[in-house]
């Protein structure tokens, strides 16, 4: 029975490529003082970005502030499109309304997904507008391998980035804009009286950490860039697709650590000449991370990267004290104005009227009302 025998090894095959573990997740660690590549793990290959992507929106939004488009104080209100992505700490009603600076805390921090539309059609009149302007800056950058579909980073086929792009994305985003530092650093924001913590907990356990960004969807699994300081020195460290918020951390806490100390030596060419490989297809990690693959795979993830893990050391240390923003919202009535009653035509749109012409028996035209005063 050929056809039943090769039925059963190509379900074998696909059970294998389900649940088999990825070679290596993409990751990256930069002295960013210098820009040396000190560690780089397909860093070229194509990844899903998740909110990663988060930081281009920020990148654009602090533009048009600094073009004078828009300023700090500038309201953004949720709209009802905006509010359809509620979703990601962040539930907010249509019509909420918060100071551009609030709303950057919330896209920053609590990774709000309708905060960052809200923020697109505040800058730019729509989302679409402002992805366009997304990826104009990735091409000035030079993110050959970077593609933006939305502005939240919730899953697109063709939204991609690499861990190199992602890497010369925040080294622009973080130097060129000092002001915005103490944004990054905030690792909570209170909004309605809810509090909403980052998902990056390096913020609170790993001393020296300044930001940047987390991300994950199934797909992409969970991403970070992270950005510490200690003794002078500045490192960032991207990692890709790992398995839980452990892992990830843990990764670049590992990365960081060993690259303060010295351990990791300068690796490769510069990071602005890494090669993207744009004929390779982004790992899709869905059926890892999110179907019943994930256990197996999740096992077998612990036991490659098993700090933190019960009984096993850990690059993170106890959480220290939140630094929290508080957000001020109020409400804008965003309803349509109910439409005004249609006004009865006057006599003379009404057409000709057969008034018989005294003298002549002609129909004359009605004569016109006298125009009413200016003021009433």
């Amino acid at each position: 029975m050929p056809s039943l025998r090769c039925s059963i090894a190509v379900t074998a095959a696909v059970l294998i490529l389900f649940v088999a573990p990825v070679s290596a997740t993409p990751s990256l660690v930069v002295d960013m003082d210098t820009r040396t590549v000190l560690h780089a793990e397909d860093a070229g290959h194509p990844w899903y970005p998740a909110s990663t992507a988060k930081l281009m929106t920020a990148l654009v939004t602090f533009q048009a502030v600094e073009q004078g488009d828009i300023t700090l104080k500038t309201p953004v209100v949720i709209s009802k499109q905006a509010a359809r992505f509620g979703a990601s700490n962040s539930v907010l009603e249509p019509g909420t309304t918060m100071t551009l600076e609030d709303a950057l805390y919330a896209l920053l921090v609590a990774s709000a997904n309708d905060v960052a539309v809200a923020l697109a059609e505040t800058v730019a009149g729509s989302e679409a507008a402002f992805v366009e302007r997304m990826n104009g800056e990735a091409q000035r950058l030079g993110l050959t391998a970077t593609r933006f579909a939305n502005v939240n980073g919730l899953h697109h086929p063709s939204q991609q980035t690499t861990a190199r792009d992602l890497a010369l994305l925040s080294l622009d985003l973080y130097q060129r804009y000092p002001a915005y530092h103490a944004m990054f650093r905030t690792s909570e924001v209170v909004m309605g009286g809810k509090t909403a913590q980052s998902f990056n907990t390096l913020l609170t356990r790993f001393p020296g950490t300044v930001g940047l960004k987390t991300g994950f969807v199934c797909s992409s699994g969970r991403n970070i860039v992270a950005i510490a300081e200690r003794d002078g020195r500045q490192m960032l460290a991207v990692v890709l697709g790992a398995t839980t918020g452990r892992e990830r951390e843990e990764r670049a806490a590992k990365l960081m650590t060993e690259a303060f100390a010295g351990e990791l030596q300068a690796a490769g060419p510069p990071l602005e000449t890494i090669a993207n490989r744009p004929e390779i297809a982004p790992e899709d990690m869905r059926l890892r991370l999110c179907s019943n693959q994930t256990p197996p795979y999740e096992a077998r993830q612990e036991a490659r990267y098993p700090w933190g893990l019960p009984g096993q050391a850990s690059y993170l240390t106890e959480p220290s004290a939140p630094v929290r923003h508080v957000i001020t919202t109020w409400q804008t009535d965003i309803r349509p104005a109910p439409p005004r009653p249609a006004p009865k035509p006057a006599l003379a749109d009404r057409g000709p009227v057969s008034t018989p012409d005294a003298g002549n028996g002609q129909t004359a035209a009605p004569k016109a009302k006298p125009a009413p005063p200016a003021s009433l």
